[in-house]
């Protein structure tokens, strides 16, 4: 039986909330958008990144405001599709998710897909699920500086767990 502990992190260094780029410690960021919950991924989603030895170590469902989507996404602002980006994000629930392993933000983008799905290849989320561009599932983090930002960003740093098995 996996045994989860609570850490409440405020009186703890920063890292051990968001990770240590480089180690088994390393954490990355991965939110299941609206269109995948709405068509019943998660268990999918979830399962296929505990396959490959990742431990999931917060998770929370959530509605996204504009102004949680706009935040997220502050560096597409000056994107044409940034408004409509924001309204997708936030026009639904999405589950926040913080997964920990090794080399957890490249190998999450590798299970994820590249973005286009036209691009991405049969075994992957977005390869296997995702409908186009704009539907694309998932957002993974893209380096693990992005992660430590996005995980502060959704988690607050008593708001997540560490596995102890």
């Amino acid at each position: 039986v996996k045994k989860l502990r609570q850490v409440y992190c405020t009186d703890r260094k920063m890292s051990e909330f968001t990770g240590v780029p480089g180690t088994k410690q390393e954490r990355t960021f991965i939110a299941i958008k609206t269109d995948g919950v709405q068509r019943g991924l998660i268990g999918e989603i979830i399962k296929r990144f505990e396959q490959r030895g990742f431990k999931l170590v917060g998770l929370k469902m959530i509605h996204a405001t504009e102004e949680q989507a706009a935040g997220h996404y502050h560096h597409l602002r000056e994107k044409k599709f940034f408004k409509n980006l924001v309204e997708y994000f936030s026009s639904g629930p999405i589950v926040a998710m913080c997964w920990e392993g090794s080399n957890v933000v490249k190998c999450g983008r590798m299970i994820l897909g590249a973005t286009n799905p036209c691009d991405s290849s049969p075994g992957t989320i977005r390869g296997d699920f995702a409908i186009d561009t704009g539907r694309n599932v998932c957002h993974g983090s893209d380096a693990p500086e992005t992660a430590v930002n996005e995980i502060k960003y959704w988690f607050k740093p008593f708001t997540y767990f560490t596995n102890k098995y």
